[in-house]
């Protein structure tokens, strides 16, 4: 009995930077970025600004993203986080005003995002019914800057590292700027830390 065909392994996926590098000489190379990191940019724009603006705005930024691949620098960080930082300039740029991440955040059932210090590592499930009217009213409250790092952390899950690099930022900055959104939602929220229903932390 003949042995079947040997079926060789799919290749390994080839590094961002590389698909990048490779998509300047050949264009239809970038769907692999796409195909990757679509659907988490689009959750990242869908729970800043709704599910709807987050459909545009994921398709362009992965367009803006496509025109300025030749710009690409990968001694300033990886894919990942440059496409979240041309998502967030995007957001910048559409929003006038809060109302549309407002909007988002009174129609989701729930929020996961975190408030807690750096020592407690969980997503806090903040109740609709009970503070995501106080939460929407303290993001709004935010200077844009401190915003920006606390959902790029809460919501795109992104390391301190990444969001520097997504903001342009020093990692220093990230902290402070973190460390202060954490303590004027808490404080919003009554000074209690939705994960451990206490002040501490």
């Amino acid at each position: 009995m003949t042995a079947p065909p040997e079926v060789s392994d799919p290749p390994v996926a080839a590094d961002d930077a590389a698909v990048i590098k490779e998509s300047v000489r050949e264009p239809e190379r970038f769907a692999v970025l796409y195909d990757r990191y679509v659907e988490e940019i689009y959750r990242y724009l869908a729970a800043r600004l709704g599910p709807e603006a987050a459909d545009d705005l994921a398709a362009e930024t992965f367009l803006t993203a496509f025109r300025k691949r030749h710009t690409f620098d990968p001694a300033r960080g990886g894919v990942r986080p440059w496409l979240y930082g041309i998502a967030t300039n995007l957001v910048a740029q559409h929003r006038r005003g809060l109302s549309r991440m407002l909007a988002a955040f009174r129609r989701a059932p729930s929020l996961e995002t975190f408030v807690a210090g750096p020592e407690e590592r969980v997503p806090t499930r903040v109740d609709a019914a009970g503070a995501r009217g106080p939460l929407a009213a303290a993001l709004a409250a935010l200077p844009s800057g401190d915003r920006d790092v606390l959902l790029l952390v809460a919501v795109a899950g992104l390391s301190y590292e990444e969001v520097a690099a997504s903001l342009g930022i020093p990692y220093g900055t990230v902290g402070s700027r973190l460390h202060r959104a954490r303590k004027k939602v808490r404080a919003a929220l009554g000074e209690v830390n939705p994960v451990i229903g206490d002040s501490n932390g």
